[in-house]
């Protein structure tokens, strides 16, 4: 691979680093081609885009973003595949998903909306991240909540209330 291939490569890294916002790094050495097969068939199922690349490029790639990126890069050693997603958790499930039937793939770092998290022992936390449209409805609900209560207090003593504001408007 020449300078001009190897740059192209990187910035191909780069651009769908900023697509996605999101990227696993994962280990799927010794696995065969129908192993390998299956997991991008899996990851394309899932809106994953997987791609393999020389762990240089990676480094050069990750080096243009903003922030210390420092603690991934011991990380790539060995065969590594890069995870793209837009869903912060889509990954780390379907890594999960992937493991009940084998030992690979295994997570060796991902970068989330500028968060860092290195090491397989950091998949279950992953898993449970929330993404962004969860968030947003979770605190939709939280502010919905207390209109809502209002409103079914308000309901349950339709009469009485009736009867309140017509004593309140002869008085008045």
């Amino acid at each position: 691979m020449n300078r001009e291939e190897k740059q192209e490569v990187v910035l191909t890294l780069q651009e769908k680093i900023k697509e996605y916002g999101n990227f696993y790094i994962a280990d799927t050495a010794n696995l065969s081609v129908e192993n390998v097969n299956n997991i991008r068939r899996k990851c394309f199922e899932s809106g994953i885009e997987m791609k393999v690349a020389k762990n240089t490029l990676i480094k050069l790639a990750i080096e243009g973003l903003e922030g210390n990126t420092e603690e991934i890069f011991p990380a790539l050693k060995g065969q590594s595949a890069l995870l793209f997603s837009k869903v912060g958790n889509g990954p780390a499930k379907l890594i999960k998903a992937l493991r009940k039937t084998s030992d690979k793939p295994i997570l060796k770092a991902a970068y989330v909306d500028t968060a860092i998290f290195v090491g397989d022992n950091q998949l279950d936390a992953l898993v449970s991240l929330k993404s962004k449209e969860e968030l947003v409805g979770e605190i939709i609900g939280l502010l919905q909540s207390p209109a809502k209560n209002v409103l079914s207090a308000l309901q349950s003593s339709g009469g009485k209330l009736a009867g309140i504001v017509k004593t309140l408007q002869e008085r008045g």
